[in-house]
């Protein structure tokens, strides 16, 4: 206490004696100002001779303001007042009045008839504009001296009650903290808090625990997140029961029957989490409960994501399969020289790929679709299945990375579906269009893939985008599902459209264009 309080008494001692020399000199310099526009003062400058009324006027002001002296002196530097009335008439003593009578304002400390004191000096002008005189108000020395000391006084008093409050609240305190230790020392017990701490905030789970009594205690940055993506925005309930605000995570229950209740999805705030939550124990008294969740959504769009790679994947592994087989050919014509046959082979290949390119890269103006679409054309082909863009789809590119990315994952397992659905006929095909129409808010993209399989039966229209769901047996009915969570995240819609053979999707999501901004 001592080592912390003596450094602040002398900064506060030596500021409190700056300050206090800067009031006073504020003070004197703020009397000096308001007598040189006194009109009084002003009048009797300009006449010769001394002035009993003015002499009588400042004396006033000094009493009033516990102030030394004020002195009033004409151009020639001859005083018009004085405190002693002897020395009315005689030349002002100090040397510091020079540049007061040149017009300016000054402070200086001097010794003058009176002693030493600090002096304010203000020039005084007549309506006209000229200078007729200044003003010196005069504080003693003596007087700014005792006034520091008073102030430091009262600051070694404060300083002192500070010390004997301090060192007894540190003395109990002290005892209170050694009783709480249980037998670990302050390095240990800093060192345990920051391992914990670090762990809590580093783990990609969200953690919430709670004491004996249900009491929130703790809860680390990512539980925060989740609950913040759930719709929660106030966290002043640290401390609270969670029955009250959080009730859907059990905590209470594990609580009451000592039972971990592991792996349990709950829905909170229209997210799905993971939960596991346990009761935690000491020397075999359950002294509160603890409960871990993460977002099962998150969980899903990895998955998703993973998909989504598998289709390029599969889509560039399609060209490649087709563009050896025509390596092939090329290899075998040149075999047989039959290099005129060749050359036309070769030329009809050229143009029929540049052909399908630019026709699909004028409609669709998203290169990541246009690929995608290229892709899965070299896959319909190697499939045996007729796959056509309609001539009036088209698509322009997107601003958004993650609508493109949502669009391949709907299109992808829509195709796939297909292809799959028809691997028994003879005839196959798939045509797929694309129309964006822009309104008001934003753009809006319908896409509709149709194929001429089997169908979809009636009744099970409703179950398709269920999660597992499927006819083709287990393990299965993911992929109709992974599209309704697609057209979801985009807040669009999904539906089947009734055709006479085959089966027909229709999706609608909000699509905003790049170089477009939304403005809601």
């Amino acid at each position: 206490m001592a080592l912390v309080l003596l450094p602040v008494t002398l900064l506060f001692a030596e500021r409190v004696e700056l300050e206090t020399e800067k009031g006073l000199e504020e003070k004197a310099m703020s009397i000096a100002r308001t007598l040189a526009h006194t009109p009084l003062i002003i009048e009797q400058l300009q006449q010769t001779g001394s002035s009993p009324s003015m002499q009588e006027y400042v004396k006033k002001v000094s009493t009033a303001n516990h102030i030394q002296f004020v002195v009033v002196m004409d151009m020639k530097g001859i005083r018009k007042t004085h405190p002693d009335a002897r020395r009315i008439g005689k030349a002002f003593v100090g040397g510091d009045e020079y540049t007061a009578l040149h017009g300016q304002e000054s402070v200086s400390v001097a010794k003058g008839t009176l002693g030493m004191s600090m002096r304010a000096f203000s020039p005084v002008f007549s309506v006209t504009g000229k200078q007729v005189g200044a003003i010196v108000v005069g504080i003693s020395m003596q007087d700014i001296q005792r006034a520091q000391e008073g102030n430091t006084r009262l600051i070694a008093i404060a300083i002192g009650i500070g010390m004997l409050i301090g060192t007894g609240g540190a003395v109990v305190l002290a005892r209170k903290i050694k009783n709480m230790l249980v037998g670990l020392e302050p390095p240990e017990i800093a060192r345990l808090l920051e391992e914990r701490s670090a762990m809590l905030q580093s783990i990609k789970e969200g953690v919430i625990a709670v004491d004996e009594c249900g009491r929130i205690m703790l809860m680390n940055a990512e539980a925060i997140r989740l609950l913040r993506q759930a719709g929660i925005e106030d966290f002043s309930f640290s401390g609270q029961e969670i029955t009250v605000y959080l009730s859907a995570f059990r905590l209470q229950e594990v609580l009451e029957v000592s039972t971990p209740l592991m792996d349990e999805e709950m829905e909170l705030g229209g997210i799905t989490l993971l939960t596991t939550s346990v009761p935690i124990r000491v020397k075999g008294k359950i002294v509160g409960a603890i409960v871990t969740f993460r977002d099962k959504t998150e969980m899903n769009q990895l998955a998703e994501r993973l998909t989504g790679v598998s289709l390029y994947t599969e889509a560039l592994r399609a060209q490649a399969h087709e563009f050896m087989n025509k390596l092939h050919v090329i290899m075998g014509m040149v075999h047989l020289r039959m290099y005129d046959k060749l050359e036309h082979y070769i030329m009809d290949a050229v143009e029929h790929h540049q052909v399908e390119i630019g026709s699909i890269t004028r409609q669709l103006k998203d290169p990541v679709m246009a690929g995608f679409v290229l892709g899965k054309l070299s896959r319909a082909r190697e499939a045996g299945v007729s796959f056509e863009l309609t001539p009036g789809s088209h698509l322009p590119e997107s601003s958004q990375t993650q609508t493109t990315h949502e669009l391949i994952t709907i299109l992808g397992n829509l195709f796939d579906n297909a292809v799959e659905a028809m691997e028994s006929l003879e005839h196959k095909r798939i045509t797929l269009s694309l129309y964006y129409e822009e309104n008001q808010k934003h753009g809006c993209l319908t896409c509709i893939m149709c194929d001429n399989g089997p169908g979809i039966p009636e009744d099970l229209v409703k179950a398709i985008f269920e999660k597992g769901f499927s006819t083709k047996g287990e393990s299965r009915g993911m992929g109709l599902y992974l599209v309704a969570q697609s057209v979801k995240r985009l807040q669009g819609s999904v539906k089947l459209i009734p055709v006479e053979q085959g089966c027909c999707f229709q999706i609608k999501i909000p699509y905003i264009i790049a170089g477009n901004d939304e403005h809601d």
